[in-house]
Formats: structure tokens, C-alpha cells, sequence
């Protein structure tokens, strides 16, 4: 800090990050100049013990940059302050799974990323063990030193050159969970520096010696086909180096993004369409004319709801509404290509690599080993960025233009050209007889709908003795796809809010009714049933004693939800208060079981990024659509969650020793019918569209109260 007295009177008070630094910081060591040894295409060590261990996976702020060479470090036994990760390329021969989707990267990596570091810590004491002449069960290591019974000492950098000559051994120990001394620690983000200091880092901040910028002007509407297109506006900009047609775009070639946006906006395009294009009241009509209909896919059928339905002493049937959704990640789509006759270079942020390599490659008519593609790290992906249609352009524009080329969608062209989350009603019904759940009905309509996976398959099924889950779709021009946690992110309000009100019909206890039908789970021989009841159970009363359920604060209304997806267990309680006649979400407590948690830091953000998300798209995230076209383009018409409207999340995880889940997602779906459910508790209102903010009218936090 430093004071400095101003000639018209005052005091300026300035802050210089330079000389702030801590005394006697070393610089970062220029990995380029170690001298290295390979390990295997995850790990490499130099003779000074530095670790430079590679993370293969793309990194999409879920952490697992830092997270999975924490698993391989771990193994290795090696200091974490030793470590130095980098993002690894697209590597087909040496890895497997490299994609960020569906939560899944810890739970496949984990037991293949301890094998590695096991497999290169047991060379190191073999190399250790040759040396000193000594059996090498005889040795231990610890944080990169490898110990004999005699009390001699080896680092790892001592052996290096003789471990990576030897033989790879096989049936490797692995550590016990007891053992663990960098699983399960605070470890700061690999990236944190880069990103607070403003480093190059993401997809938009790649450059290279020769690289233009290419906009693109994609259909206005979906249904639509380009007919003609006026160039000489853009031509005539100075810095537009051209333009290029392909298919029904036109890119705008220029030294600059600001000159190729100027280009684009430039061009004169007439558009035509064959049939007639789509809006939302059209989708709303079709959904239920859909849910009406005979036209359903049986998913899972047991017992016979229609019978239960007729000799119940009470039928709830419920519809609930949700709204297509664009993904809004922070950094706007945008790829690197240099298509030349010899190969294929990529760069930038995506969730597939070889999805999206395959996919040019058959674009191009080129063969997929001349494909070399690196990933940066990207500023949100939330399912947007598993489709690689950005990086296909970029291809097919630098293959045309002849030179390497960067394409950078604006935010108005990441609205407008999405793949969205798909409209979706759900119609729910349910028996009750004697007091008991008899029977339970799921019908689902939704657009484009291709991804009902497990759904049927979890929870209420396996609880009831007559159930059925029924699906339709519609299929539409507009394009849909993953939006993080793929359709139970709304699927999971419908249903905890359904059991809400049923519960509340039958004037049964919420809690203890959900942990009574999980307990007729318990031992079923089903093997179709994904989730856990017992480890539902646990989150449910750990939630509700977290939260204090059941004894709130004067003023606080408790609205609950318990839901399983990506393989992890979630419970939630959101409080919500009454200010000035209307709900407000103060406080939401989350309980997760996913198993052993990697990085605690790093499993709170996830949690608490996942519960606001849930909480601000179930409030205000709404997109429409008239004669094919997004009716919000950029966030002035596009309602977001605010920071001033943010509850304070608190986040427990359960302590076991079973193998990691997912985590980027499941605290998501839950978020909204906590909400809900409060809601109602404190209102006495049902609410089954979203957004709640067309039920609620003005649903708003008073900017004088900012809760952390």
C-alpha cells in the first residue's frame, strides 16, 4: 500500500501488485530447460526432482486440471510443491477418454491415474533398489525421497535415468485411503495464477505469427437457407482481407476481431426458407398435444399403474413447464485451425477433442492421424462446448482461405447460433391407497429429445410396484443438446416438487416419507437401479440436520430435495424469507455423497457454482423463439442470476472411502425444487413452470443486502 498527497487536497491511496509480492519468491522454473525423463505420457521427472505431470482431460473450470494429476501425485508419493502440471494434447494412443462431460472424468480416471503414479513411483525404488544392492520391498518413499532400512537416501531425481530404462512393472501397490497425504488436501487451483494475472490462457487469448480472425454470419432464423449475399460493404472496410462463402455462412476475414465484427455487420444476405418456421407457442402446443397423445416410448414398465390409478382413494397429476436455454458460458465460442496440404493444426477451448477431430477430418476428406489438436483452458463449457460446430468452421474457412484463421463468435452469435437445452413438459401422476404411494406415472414431451439414458432408472423406480416412464419428442429445426446435468437438471424439479405436494396431500412427514420408500429399495436384486438408497438415505438426514429442518428461525421457510444423477447423491434445504411480500432465498445447505473428495476447494465450487446456477436458471432463465428466431441476444435481454441476489451456500460432503463420482453437476439439479418447496412454505403457491419469475412476478433481493 502506499499513501500519496494529492496538490488539490486529499489523500490517494494506491496498491502496487508488483511490489507487494512476497521477499524471496523464486521465479516458476522454465520447464523447457529441465533435463527430463518419460514415465509414461502422464508423468516426466527431472534429475532435480521436478515433476511435470500432464492432465489429459479438458479443463472447463471443473477443477480437474488440478484434480487429476493430484490422483497421480498421490501415487508417485511425490511433494505437491515439486509439481508442475500442463494441459495435455489430444492423444488417442496414450489416453483414453479425454472429454469433459457428464461428470465422469474423476470417476473413469480414478483408478487408471493411481495406476500410473503407483507404476512410476515402484521404477523409481526398483532403480533406488538396483543401486544400493537391496531388495526393493525393503525401500519407502516419501514426498520424492526414497529411503532404505539402512537410513540411506535417494531422491528421485538420482534414479531418474535408470528407472525410466527399466522394465514396467505390474500389480503395483496402491496407497490406502489412511495413507492419503495430497488426496483430500486444499490444493489451489494449477491455472490460479494465469488467470488472476491475466496470462494467456483461454481459447480467446491464442495467437500465432500469420493468424486472422474470421466472423461469421450464420441463418437469422432456424429453418433457414442463405439465397444471396452482398459483399462489397464488407470488401470495402479497411482490414478486411476477404470474404468466403461456404455452405449457408459467409466469414469476414480480417487482422482483427473488432474489423472482421465491423465486416460481418457489413454484409447485405437475403434468407429463404422451404417450410414454415418455429416459435414457442408453436413448441407449447406441440408438447401438450404430445402429452395428450398415444404416441409414447415405454422406457420402464412395472406392475400396472392403470389399475393402481383405479382403485386409489386419491390421484395427483401434475404438469410442469420448462423453456429452451442457451449456455451463456463466460468466453464465447471461438477455435484456432491451420488447414495446410500436410496437416491439420487445432487450438482451443473443447469438451470433445477426438469427437471433434474425427468430425473435421471427415469434413475435410483428410485422415484423422494429420490432425494434431491442443486444448486451452475455457471459460465455461456446461455442455455447449461438447459440440464442436465452431471448430468445424474455423477448418473449413482456414481450408478455403488458405491460412490459418481463428474463429470468434460475438456474444449476440453465441445466443442466436446455441445448441440449447431442449423445452421439455412433464406430466406426473400418482395413487395413493391406504396411506401408501400405489402408483406413479412419468410422462415426458420434449424437442429433440435423444437422451433419456438412466432416467426411468432412478429413483422413484424400484420403490413402487407400479411405475412407468413414457417419452415423445418433436423433432425440431432448432438445435438442442447437453445443458450441464442433461435433463434432470429440470426433471429433478418436477419430481421433488411433485413428491412436495403429494406428501403434503397425505399429510405425511416429507423426510421421513422419502427414506421410508428408499427402504423398500434396500436389497433389491434390480440391477437396472443406479443409485444407492442407503447412501440417498444418509444425505437426506444429514441435510436435514445441517439445515436445522424442522426448526427454522421466526420468518424462515423450509422447502426440501433429494436427487441422484452422475452417479452422486445430493440433498438440499433452501430457507427463504418474506421481504417486502415477497420470497427471497437466504440460505440453500447442500449434502453430497461422491465419494472420496479429490480437492475440498475445488469440490466446494463445484457445489456451490452448481446450486446458484440451478437456483438462478430455475428464477429467470427463459428463451423464446418467433418464426425461428431467438428472441434475446445478448444480456440485456436475457435475465442472469446477480450477485446481490446470491444465497449463502453451505456444502458438506459425506466421508467414506468409496471411489469418486461426479461432482461438476449433481448439486445442480436439486436447487430449484428446494427453492420450490420453500417457496411454497412460504407463499402457499405451487409453482410448475420455470421460470418461477413469471409465477412470482418480481421476485428480487434489496440491493442494500448483499449475502456472501
Amino acid at each position: 500500500m502506499k499513501t500519496t498527497s494529492l496538490a488539490g487536497g486529499g489523500l490517494l491511496i494506491g496498491f502496487n501488485l508488483f511490489e507487494s509480492c512476497k521477499p524471496g519468491v523464486e521465479p516458476p522454473v522454465d520447464l523447457a530447460s529441465l533435463d527430463y525423463n518419460d514415465f509414461n505420457a502422464f508423468i516426466k521427472i527431472a534429475d532435480n526432482g521436478a515433476v511435470t505431470i500432464f492432465s489429459p482431460n479438458p479443463e472447463i473450470g471443473q477443477g480437474v486440471k488440478t484434480a487429476m494429476p493430484m490422483i497421480i501425485a498421490e501415487e508417485l508419493d511425490v511433494a505437491w510443491k515439486d509439481v508442475y502440471v500442463l494441459q495435455a494434447p489430444l492423444d488417442t494412443k496414450n489416453f483414453t477418454r479425454q472429454v469433459a462431460g457428464g461428470s465422469q472424468s474423476i470417476r473413469h480416471g480414478w483408478e487408471p491415474l493411481r495406476q500410473t503414479g503407483a507404476t512410476a513411483r515402484q521404477l523409481l525404488v526398483n532403480a533406488a533398489a538396483a543401486r544400493w544392492g537391496v531388495d526393493p520391498r525393503e525401500c519407502t518413499t516419501k514426498e520424492g525421497i526414497i529411503s532404505n532400512a539402512k537410513g540411506e537416501t535417494l531422491g528421485y531425481g538420482d534414479v531418474v535415468q535408470e528407472a525410466a530404462a527399466l522394465e514396467i512393472p505390474e500389480d503395483v501397490a496402491l496407497k490406502s485411503v489412511k495413507e492419503f497425504s495430497i488426496i483430500g488436501q486444499e490444493i489451489p487451483n494449477v491455472d490460479l495464477d494465469e488467470i488472476v494475472t491475466g496470462k494467456p490462457l483461454f481459447g480467446l487469448d491464442y495467437k500465432k505469427e500469420g493468424m486472422v480472425i474470421a466472423c461469421v454470419l450464420r441463418p437469422p432464423a432456424f429453418g433457414q437457407k442463405l439465397v444471396s449475399v452482398e459483399e462489397s460493404g464488407a470488401r470495402a472496410l479497411p482490414g478486411v482481407l476477404d470474404v468466403i462463402r461456404f455452405g449457408d455462412k459467409v466469414a469476414v476475414l480480417a487482422q482483427d476481431t473488432w474489423t472482421a465484427m465491423k465486416g460481418k455487420a457489413a454484409l447485405k444476405a437475403e434468407w429463404g426458407n422451404d417450410e414454415p418456421l418455429e416459435s414457442t407457442e408453436d413448441h407449447d402446443r406441440i408438447l401438450t398435444d404430445l402429452l395428450d397423445g398415444r404416441e409414447f416410448t415405454t422406457m420402464r414398465k412395472d406392475g400396472n399403474v392403470e389399475k393402481a390409478f383405479a382403485e386409489a382413494d386419491m390421484v395427483l397429476e401434475r404438469t410442469y413447464e420448462s423453456p429452451f436455454l442457451p449456455h451463456n458460458c463466460m468466453e464465447p465460442m471461438n477455435f484456432y485451425a491451420d488447414v495446410t496440404p500436410e496437416r491439420i493444426h487445432l487450438v482451443g477451448p473443447i469438451q470433445t477433442p477426438e469427437g471433434t477431430a474425427h468430425q473435421i477430418a471427415e469434413v475435410l476428406g483428410r485422415d484423422f492421424s494429420e490432425i494434431s489438436l491442443e486444448m486451452t483452458r475455457q471459460g465455461g463449457g456446461f455442455g455447449r462446448r461438447l459440440y464442436g460446430d465452431f471448430a468445424v468452421e474455423a477448418a473449413e474457412v482456414s481450408n478455403l482461405a488458405k491460412r490459418p484463421v481463428k474463429v470468434v463468435f460475438t456474444r449476440e452469435d453465441d445466443m442466436a447460433d446455441g445448441i440449447y437445452r431442449p423445452a421439455i413438459k412433464y406430466r406426473i401422476k400418482a395413487s395413493v391407497r391406504d396411506g401408501q404411494i400405489t402408483g406413479y406415472h412419468l410422462k415426458e414431451a420434449a424437442i429433440n429429445s435423444n437422451m433419456y439414458g438412466l432416467i426411468p432408472n432412478f429413483f422413484p423406480a424400484g420403490a413402487l410396484e407400479n411405475y412407468q416412464v413414457d417419452v415423445a419428442k418433436f423433432d425440431s429445426k432448432i438445435t438442442t443438446g447437453a445443458w450441464r446435468a442433461p435433463y434432470t437438471n429440470f426433471l429433478a424439479f418436477a419430481e421433488q416438487s411433485f413428491f412436495d405436494e403429494l406428501f403434503e396431500q397425505m399429510g405425511a412427514d416429507k423426510i421421513q416419507s422419502r427414506i421410508d420408500l428408499l427402504e423398500k429399495v434396500k436389497g433389491t436384486t434390480d440391477d437396472r437401479i443406479q443409485y444407492s438408497p442407503g447412501r440417498m438415505q444418509e444425505v437426506i438426514r444429514m441435510a436435514a440436520e445441517k439445515s436445522g429442518w424442522g426448526t427454522p428461525k421466526e420468518g424462515v421457510y423450509q422447502g426440501f430435495a433429494a436427487y441422484y444423477c452422475h452417479n452422486s447423491h445430493v440433498a438440499e434445504v433452501a430457507d427463504v424469507v418474506m421481504e417486502n411480500g415477497e420470497p427471497v432465498v437466504k440460505r440453500v445447505v447442500c449434502v453430497v455423497d461422491c465419494g472420496i473428495v479429490i480437492n475440498p476447494s475445488g469440490a466446494r465450487n463445484q457445489v456451490e457454482g452448481g446450486v446458484i446456477d440451478g437456483i438462478g436458471h430455475a428464477l429467470y432463465g427463459n428463451f423464446a423463439f418467433r418464426d425461428g428466431r431467438p428472441q434475446a441476444l445478448n444480456f440485456n435481454d436475457y435475465r442472469l442470476i446477480r450477485m446481490n441476489e446470491i444465497p449463502r451456500v453451505e456444502s458438506y460432503f459425506v466421508q467414506n472411502e468409496e471411489s469418486p463420482t461426479g461432482l461438476g453437476e449433481p448439486a445442480l439439479p436439486p436447487a430449484g425444487a428446494a427453492m420450490a418447496n420453500a417457496i411454497f412454505a412460504a407463499t402457499g403457491k405451487r409453482l410448475y413452470n420455470q421460470p418461477f419469475v413469471n409465477a412470482l412476478k418480481d421476485v428480487k433481493i434489496p440491493e442494500k443486502e448483499i449475502i456472501g
